[in-house]
């Protein structure tokens, strides 16, 4: 009595798992995402207050970020502010630096 195998068709849906998993991750992902906040005139003079304000006193600040539909937090001193890059300079730990451009910037807000 012979065995008959079914070849490579028992192994083709082992295959398509991992784009399976994969396609339903980048689809879980689209869905939380969020539109980029509307940040009029006064709220960017209000987050240059904070931010000279925390330079200052030398406090750490909470810089809320929007990237790709998502929102990130960001804490540490502000370490430099830069016009020309259009930059904020942010020392998350010491001696290690992060780069924040203005059009991110969602919320500004200083802890003591």
């Amino acid at each position: 009595m012979a065995i008959r195998d079914r070849g490579m068709v028992k192994w083709h849906a082992a295959f398509q798992l991992p784009e399976l998993v994969k396609a339903q991750r980048n689809l879980w992902q689209d869905t939380e995402r969020i539109e980029r906040p509307i940040i009029d005139e006064y709220q960017w003079e209000e987050f240059d207050l904070r931010i000279a304000y925390a330079m200052e006193w030398n406090y750490i600040v909470k810089v809320k970020l929007w990237s790709d539909g998502f929102m990130t937090d960001v804490i540490g001193r502000i370490h430099y502010v830069d016009s020309i890059t259009r930059q904020i300079r942010i020392e998350v730990r010491s001696g290690q630096f992060e780069g924040i451009p203005f059009e991110d910037i969602v919320e500004v807000e200083v802890i003591d």
